[in-house]
């Protein structure tokens, strides 16, 4: 990406092995994020660009010598972060903090979006899926490297439980992912607050029992009508702006708690005498994604639940682009890229 709208194919060095701890993967499945659309509206004009994509499955085509958890041959699942997953926060389940760990694009590593990537700390990061290449679980597979991961933890955030109330702020794949871990949790009803009608229908078929399509002021006041007065119990908000923010907080009952994992675009959070009179809890942060895939992969594995419902536009990588700018029109909700 060279700025707002520019996102161009290019041809890089290719991805080879520099430390013993990594990986060589060839990518077979990659997609867009919604948190790609920020730098997509919002990024200054670069003359070097960014390599992009923090979601992707592929095969390992070779190993570092103090890599044995995986082998040349496996088909592996990426989370959105690296991590060695032997560091304390690796032990207490937040990759996402790991002493040794990244992220994906950043800091000379490369990008999901591309044909191969080096995996630094291969074996705390990558999991082995048990299936062939062109199985076709592959979508619901690939959203395990971060959707469906971040929409299980804003559902943990949020407190989910069995005959719970559940609000969700958003109904991108993230929103409706939360939708599926709400459930997947036990909640007794769960509220989207969305407005696009083919969103909506696939969060109903996840499981969505009312939906609220007014924004603002209106939307607060459609919730606590249909929560007699009180809010919701857990709060899922999937979107960052200050106004699903403010949402969220604002239907939230007293002793209720919120999730949060759309990517903030303000520094603070609004309306907190409120919520500190109402003991609100606020919570959530970036999805230590890895933490998870074992606890959902059995889930997608047997069609329990099918997040991966939520591509509904397949590209290749000359299609990326392309791609970037239907997402961002709302044509699409999520884009599958496959090699």
């Amino acid at each position: 990406m060279y700025g707002a709208g520019d996102v161009r194919v290019e041809t890089v060095a290719d991805a080879h092995l520099i430390e013993p701890t990594d990986a060589l993967v060839r990518v077979t499945h990659a997609c867009i994020c919604g948190s790609d659309l920020w730098p997509y509206n919002q990024m200054k004009p670069s003359e070097t660009g960014e390599r992009m994509g923090h979601e992707f499955i592929g095969v390992v085509e070779a190993v570092g010598a103090d890599v044995h958890g995986v082998k040349i041959g496996d088909v592996v699942v990426a989370p959105f972060a690296w991590s060695d997953g032997t560091c304390v926060f690796c032990h207490e389940g937040l990759h996402t903090s790991c002493l040794h760990g990244g992220f994906w694009a950043r800091d000379g590593i490369d990008g999901g979006q591309g044909e191969a990537v080096r995996v630094p700390q291969a074996d705390g990061t990558l999991v082995v899926l048990p299936v062939g290449k062109d199985d076709a679980l592959m979508p619901s597979l690939l959203t395990l490297s971060d959707v469906m991961g971040t929409g299980h933890h804003a559902a943990l955030a949020a407190k989910v439980g069995p005959g719970k109330t559940v609000a969700v702020v958003g109904d991108g794949a993230v929103g409706l992912c939360g939708v599926i871990a709400a459930r997947r949790l036990g909640a007794e009803r769960i509220i989207i607050l969305g407005r696009h009608p083919d969103r909506i229908a696939l969060a109903r078929e996840f499981g969505a029992t009312d939906v609220v399509s007014e924004r603002g002021d209106e939307a607060i006041e459609r919730v606590r009508e249909l929560t007699d007065g009180f809010g919701a119990h857990s709060v899922l908000e999937c979107v960052g702006h200050e106004q699903s923010t403010i949402t969220a907080i604002s239907v939230v009952r007293p002793g209720g708690a919120v999730g949060r994992v759309g990517l903030p675009q303000q520094e603070s959070i609004p309306t907190t005498l409120t919520t500190f009179f109402d003991n609100v809890t606020i919570s959530g942060g970036p999805a230590p994604a890895r933490a998870y895939i074992d606890e959902l992969l059995p889930d997608v594995l047997e069609g329990r639940i099918e997040p991966g419902r939520v591509f509904d536009r397949i590209t290749n990588l000359d299609g990326v682009p392309d791609g970037y700018r239907a997402m961002n029109g709302r044509e699409a909700i999520k884009v599958l890229i496959e090699l």
